[in-house]
């Protein structure tokens, strides 16, 4: 199946290798150079994915970004960025980017991404359609049976009590006072409702499923990008991070713990 790109990158170097790398890997590429022009063609074309530079004249990939998310349109985002802090970073998540690539990249480290992206748009929608069938979605896959206090490693695992999901035929989870509805992709904590990414959604709801279970790094990278970024990545903290501005908002609980040296957990202590 050929996959459609929107890339928009305002250096022609990179724009010009970029779209030849992605041609010969085999997508169908419609290559821009600005925002103005980034947003006439998502609006015409309506690209399988979006690839898209932070820094670009006139409206900016930020800005983009946010007027597609306003309107509804949950195309996925992979945002090129120069910019290397972590607040930058965020700034891109917080705009409604799903994932990130820090230049200089190297091209193999794009098509990862983007493999990511689109097998998660390909497996969401096989799991929206298998509710609508009368059919639950299956359950993520666990990792390793240990737990501890949010710092330290700990034993095994609590998988009882007010730990455990509870995950209904419609395709809703249910933990501590996290309710996730899979099909429509919405969460609420409490009668609160979240405003995700599609990164941030799928990542809460694979911790919510393994309620009181540690997941290691490689398993959250494995199940959410499809790729082990490897020990030195930052990516998957500053999701955890980004989503924990969300979920564990000051006066409540916290509910995401990270246990150091192997992942995170998400549990109400």
């Amino acid at each position: 199946m050929t996959h459609s790109v929107l890339l928009a990158e305002d250096d022609r170097p990179i724009r010009t290798a970029l779209e030849r790398a992605l041609t010969l890997e085999g997508y169908q590429v419609t290559a821009v150079a600005d925002g103005i022009q980034a947003l006439a063609a998502a609006h015409r074309e309506r690209p399988d994915v979006i690839l898209l530079d932070v820094m670009m004249p006139g409206i900016d990939g930020l800005q983009v970004c946010q007027v597609l998310r306003a309107e509804q349109d949950r195309t996925p985002i992979l945002m090129l960025t120069a910019r290397v802090e972590t607040a930058d970073r965020i700034a891109g998540l917080d705009a409604g980017a799903d994932d990130y690539v820090v230049k200089p990249f190297e091209v193999e480290e794009v098509f990862a991404r983007l493999r990511a992206l689109l097998r998660r748009t390909t497996t969401g929608a096989a799991g929206a359609a298998g509710a609508e069938d009368g059919g639950a979605p299956a359950t993520a896959g666990t990792g390793p049976d240990a737990a501890g206090e949010p710092g330290e490693t700990g034993g095994g695992a609590e998988t009882g009590g007010a730990y455990e999901a509870r995950v209904a035929d419609s395709g809703v989870v249910e933990a501590a006072d996290l309710r996730i509805d899979g099909p429509s992709r919405r969460a609420w904590r409490g009668e609160r409702e979240l405003e995700l990414t599609r990164t941030e959604f799928e990542l809460l709801e694979l911790l919510a499923r393994n309620a009181g279970i540690v997941l290691d790094h490689s398993t959250i990278y494995d199940r959410i990008w499809g790729y082990d970024f490897g020990p030195g990545s930052k990516n998957l903290a500053v999701y955890v991070g980004y989503l924990r501005r969300k979920v564990d908002v000051p006066g409540s609980r916290p509910l995401i713990h990270t246990v150091r040296g192997v992942g995170y957990v998400l549990r109400e202590d």
